[in-house]
């Protein structure tokens, strides 16, 4: 019992010593971190049957968008096809079907685009 009542004691001494004080601690200020701007997300569907289509293989076509948006093609055909700009300004690589891939638009423009593997598969991104 003895020893019980020390640790009890003891205890009490521990909690009297760290909470002696009666103002509170002055809280350090946190630097308020500077928003990174979000861009916006777009989907572009290669949709079943695309390599047998021209204006309506991708869905939606045409796509407008602000700048600073991402657009992912998402393959749902049962073939390989790419996206490439008419200007060079983006490709996609090859995308497997179930697969996608994305390119961000940082500039203004309209962006004409095709299938390399089916060249009739043509769409528009409007970037603004």
């Amino acid at each position: 019992m003895s020893i019980r009542f020390g640790a009890i004691i003891l205890f009490g001494l521990f909690l009297t010593g760290c909470s002696g004080s009666d103002t509170a601690p002055t809280p350090t200020p946190t630097p308020t971190p500077t928003p990174t701007p979000s861009g916006s997300t777009a989907s572009v569907s290669m949709v079943n049957g695309a390599f047998n289509l021209s204006t309506t293989a991708f869905s939606p076509n045409p796509l407008s968008v602000p700048v600073g948006t991402t657009v992912t093609w998402m393959n749902n055909d049962i073939t390989t096809h790419d996206s490439r700009a008419d200007n060079g300004s983006f490709n996609t690589g090859l995308i497997s079907p179930g697969s996608s891939a994305s390119v961000t638009f940082s500039t203004a423009g309209s962006f004409v685009y095709h299938c390399t593997i089916h060249p009739g598969m043509v769409g528009t991104v409007t970037v603004q």
